[in-house]
C-alpha cells in the first residue's frame, strides 16, 4: 500500500546537496588556478600550443589535484577534467588518479606530491622499449603499463620523449622506456573500475571542449549579423544550434549518471555491478556525438572560428583527439553486455520513496498479468481502490499527495507494461490537475470521482487543420448567447473521440485578442451534445483518430472551465503535468529495446559486429533520454528548466523512429510480421516491431513537432525569433 513518507530522505538529500556544492567549489578552484581572460597558467584553449604543462603540473600538485585518487573522488576528477576540457588542456590528471591507487604506498605518495609524473598505457612497449603515441607525456617521468585482463602492470621510467606532430595540440608523444622499477598486481575487476574512471574523465573532457565551442557559437549567433539581422534569427541556424544543444546535454547527462552510479556502487556493494555498463554507455554517446558538436559549432561560427586566434580551432583539435582516445573498445561494448551477457540498462534511482513505490507498482502489474497480457479492467479497479489515479492530488482533494518522482514511477511502469490504463492516466494528468485548480465546485463534484476511479472517457479537442503545434492559432469559436455559448468549427486528429463521453475543448472567445492566446477559453462538453459530428479515420499506427465538426453546438456556461479568455492558463497548467508523462515515451522505447534484446539473445553470435555497434549507439541514446527525463522532472526554474523538457522530447521522438527501424532491419522480414504469426520471432501479445515502426512518426510530430521543439530550445538559449 502506498504510504506518504515525506521527510524520510531529507538527510540523504542534504548530504548530496553538500557534496555537489563541494564539487562545484573545487571546480571553481581549478578554474582559478588555470586562469581566465587571457591570464594564468592555461586561461583558455588558445594556450594549447604554448601552455606549459610542467608548470601546470607543479601547480596542480600544490593544490592537491593528484591526490584525488587516494579518496576515490571520481566526481571531483570529472569536475576538474571538464575545466581542463574547456581550455583544451591534456594534463594527465586521470592517469595520476589511477596510478595513486595501484602503486605501492611510497611511490603513490610521490605521485600525489607531483614528484613522479605518470602517464598510463594499456599497450606494452615494443621490443626496444618504445611506446606511443601517448597523451600529456611531454614531461612524464614514468609510464604505468597496465593489462586490463590480468590486473598486472609495471612502472617504467621514461628515458626520452619525442613529439609526434599531428592533430593533437599539445602533440602526442612517443617515449622510450627503461626497465621496470615496480610491479603491480590488482584484482582485474578493481583495475577495470579504475581504468573506467580514466575513460570517464577523458569523456568529460571531450564533452566540455565541445560544449565550450557550442557556448561560443551560441554567443556568436546573437552578435553576428547577415542580411540585416542576427544569424541566430535564421531557422537553419536555430535548428542546428538546438541539435547541438541536445547532443551536449545528452552526453553531459550520461557522464553525470555514470559518475553517480560508480560512486553509489563504491559505497554499497549490494547495488550490483552496473557502473562499468554506465561508463560504457557514456563513452559510447560521447564518441557518437562529441565531434558532431564540434562541427556544428564550427559551422555556426563560420570563418571567425577557423583561425588560430580563436578558441574554437584548438578546441576542435581537442575534441577529435579525445574521441580517438576513447573510441578504442567503445564500438560495441554496450551491445555485448546487453546481448551476450544478458544485462539491462542501469536503473535510474529516483529516491528511496519512489523506488519503494516502484516495487508496489511491479507487484500490482504482476498480479493482473497472465502470460504477458495485462487485464486492464482488473488493474483499473485495483488502482482505483488504492487511490493511484489521484496519486499526486493534494490529500485535501482526495489524493495521496505523492511526490513528482512517485508519479513519474507510476507512469513509467504502466507505459513499460504497454499502457493498459492509458486513457485513465491521461485523464488524471491532463484533466484532473486542471479541474483541481480551475474547476467550479459543481465540476469537481461531477468529474473528479470519475477521474479518481479511472472511468473518465474523454478526448482532447485542441488541434485543428490550421492549428497544430501553434495552438494559439486555433479558429473554432464560441459566441456567448445569454447563459449559453454557441460553438462552431472543426477539430482534427482527435484520438478516441468516437468512444469519448466528453471533450476537453479549446475555443476562441475573443477573435481580436492580442496576443492571440489571450482570447482562448476551455469547455468540458458532452460528446452527445446536438451539433457534434465525429468522422473516424484509421491512422498509420492502426489507431482511430477523428475529425470532429461543431455546428451550432450549444453548451451552458457551466461547461466552461476557468475564466472567459483565460483558457491559456488552464492549458498550460494541464501541460505542466508533461513533466510527469514525458517519461512514458522513454519507457516505451525501453520496453521495445528489451523485446528486441530478448530475440537477439536466442542466437547472440549471429549478430554482426556492425549491428552490435548500431545497437550500442541506440542504447546509449535511450539511456540519455531516460536521464534527461528525470532531470526535466526535477528542473523547476532557470535555463535548464526551459530546455531540458524539449531536449528530452526531441531525443525520445527521434530515437523512437531509429530504434523501430533498427529492430526491423536487425531481425529481417520476420521482424515485420505481427506477433503470433508462424514466422514471427514474437509470440502473440508481445511487442510488435511492425506496430512500433508505424507509430514512431507520431512521437516526432505529436504534441508539438520536433522542429517546433528545437525552436523552443533555440529561444531558451537566447537566439532571437526567426
Amino acid at each position: 500500500m502506498y504510504e506518504n513518507r515525506s521527510g524520510s530522505q531529507r538527510s540523504d538529500h542534504d548530504a548530496r546537496k553538500a557534496q555537489q556544492e563541494a564539487v562545484r567549489d573545487f571546480a571553481t578552484s581549478v578554474a582559478g588556478t588555470l586562469g581566465s581572460a587571457g591570464a594564468g597558467l592555461w586561461p583558455d584553449a588558445v594556450a594549447a600550443p604554448t601552455g606549459d604543462l610542467l608548470k601546470l603540473h607543479e601547480a596542480a600538485a600544490e593544490q592537491g589535484w593528484f591526490e584525488l585518487g587516494s579518496e576515490s573522488a571520481l566526481d571531483f576528477l570529472v569536475a576538474a577534467s571538464r575545466e581542463l576540457g574547456k581550455r583544451a588542456c591534456p594534463l594527465p590528471l586521470a592517469d595520476a588518479y589511477v596510478a595513486i591507487q595501484v602503486l605501492p604506498e611510497e611511490l603513490a605518495a610521490r605521485v600525489g606530491e607531483g614528484e613522479l609524473r605518470v602517464v598510463l598505457s594499456e599497450v606494452a612497449p615494443d621490443g626496444a622499449g618504445g611506446l606511443g603515441p601517448l597523451e600529456g607525456a611531454q614531461h612524464a617521468t614514468h609510464v604505468l603499463v597496465l593489462d586490463r585482463a590480468s590486473g598486472r602492470g609495471e612502472l617504467r621510467p621514461v628515458a626520452s620523449a619525442a613529439y609526434e606532430d599531428g592533430l593533437a595540440v599539445p602533440a602526442w608523444v612517443r617515449i622510450s622506456t627503461g626497465d621496470a622499477v615496480a610491479q603491480v598486481e590488482v584484482e582485474p575487476a578493481r583495475l577495470r573500475v579504475l581504468l573506467d574512471a580514466q575513460r570517464l574523465a577523458v569523456a568529460a573532457r571531450a564533452v566540455a571542449a565541445g560544449a565550450r565551442m557550442h557556448e561560443l557559437a551560441v554567443a556568436h549567433t546573437v552578435v553576428r549579423r547577415q542580411f540585416g539581422k542576427p544569424i541566430g534569427a535564421f531557422g537553419a541556424v536555430q535548428q542546428r544550434t538546438a541539435a547541438t544543444e541536445i547532443d551536449v546535454m545528452a552526453a553531459t547527462a550520461l557522464v553525470d549518471q555514470a559518475v553517480q552510479v560508480a560512486l553509489a556502487e563504491a559505497a554499497d556493494a549490494d547495488t550490483g555491478h552496473v557502473a562499468g555498463l554506465a561508463v560504457d554507455l557514456a563513452v559510447r554517446l560521447v564518441v557518437d556525438t562529441a565531434t558532431g558538436i564540434g562541427f556544428g559549432a564550427q559551422h555556426t561560427l563560420g570563418a571567425i572560428g577557423f583561425f588560430e586566434e580563436h578558441e574554437a580551432s584548438w578546441l576542435f583539435r581537442r575534441v577529435h583527439a579525445d574521441k580517438l582516445l576513447l573510441a578504442r573498445g567503445a564500438r560495441d561494448a554496450v551491445a555485448r553486455a546487453l546481448v551476450h551477457e544478458g544485462r539491462s540498462l542501469p536503473r535510474l534511482d529516483l529516491g528511496e520513496r519512489a523506488e519503494s513505490f516502484r516495487e508496489e507498482v511491479h507487484a500490482q502489474l504482476a498480479r493482473h498479468t497472465t502470460d504477458g497480457v495485462t487485464d486492464p479492467e482488473g488493474l483499473r479497479a485495483e488502482m482505483s481502490r488504492l487511490g493511484w489515479f489521484a496519486l499526486g492530488w493534494p490529500e485535501a482533494d482526495g489524493g495521496l499527495g505523492a511526490s513528482t518522482e512517485e508519479q513519474v514511477v507510476l507512469h513509467e511502469e504502466l507505459k513499460y507494461a504497454g499502457g493498459p490504463v492509458d486513457r485513465a492516466m491521461s485523464a488524471t494528468m491532463l484533466l484532473g490537475h486542471s479541474l483541481l485548480r480551475h474547476g467550479t465546485p459543481e465540476q469537481k463534484e461531477a468529474f473528479l470521482p470519475l477521474i479518481r476511479e479511472g472511468r473518465m472517457a474523454f478526448c482532447l479537442g485542441y488541434s485543428e487543420p490550421e492549428a497544430g503545434s501553434d495552438l494559439a492559432s486555433l479558429r473554432t469559436k464560441a459566441v456567448r448567447d445569454g447563459d449559453e455559448w454557441v460553438i462552431d468549427g472543426q477539430k482534427s486528429w482527435t484520438t478516441r473521440a468516437q468512444t469519448a463521453s466528453h471533450v476537453w475543448l479549446a475555443v476562441r472567445t475573443d477573435p481580436d485578442a492580442t496576443p492571440r492566446h489571450a482570447g482562448i477559453t476551455i469547455f468540458l462538453v458532452p460528446m452527445d451534445t446536438p451539433g457534434i459530428e465525429v468522422q473516424p479515420h484509421v491512422a498509420l499506427s492502426g489507431e482511430i483518430s477523428c475529425t470532429v465538426f461543431y455546428d451550432g453546438v450549444r453548451v451552458p456556461d457551466s461547461a466552461r472551465v476557468g475564466e472567459v479568455d483565460g483558457g491559456w492558463k488552464v492549458i498550460t497548467d494541464a501541460l505542466a503535468a508533461e513533466r510527469v508523462v514525458m517519461g512514458g515515451v522513454a519507457a516505451t522505447m525501453r520496453r521495445n529495446l528489451d523485446a528486441l534484446l530478448t530475440v537477439l539473445r536466442r542466437a547472440p553470435h549471429e549478430v554482426a559486429d556492425a549491428d552490435l555497434a548500431r545497437l550500442s549507439s541506440l542504447a546509449a541514446r535511450l539511456q540519455a533520454a531516460r536521464v534527461l527525463v528525470v532531470r526535466a522532472t526535477r528542473a523547476m526554474e532557470g535555463a535548464e528548466a526551459r530546455t531540458v523538457g524539449p531536449v528530452a522530447a526531441v531525443l525520445s521522438g527521434e530515437l523512437a523512429e531509429e530504434l523501430a527501424e533498427a529492430s526491423i532491419e536487425l531481425l529481417g522480414p520476420a521482424g515485420a510480421l505481427a506477433p503470433g504469426t508462424p514466422d514471427s520471432p514474437q509470440a502473440a501479445g508481445a511487442v510488435s516491431f511492425d506496430a512500433a515502426l508505424r507509430v514512431a512518426p507520431m512521437y516526432v510530430i505529436g504534441g508539438g513537432t520536433n522542429d517546433i521543439q528545437r525552436g523552443i530550445i533555440a529561444r531558451a538559449l537566447g537566439l532571437p525569433r526567426e
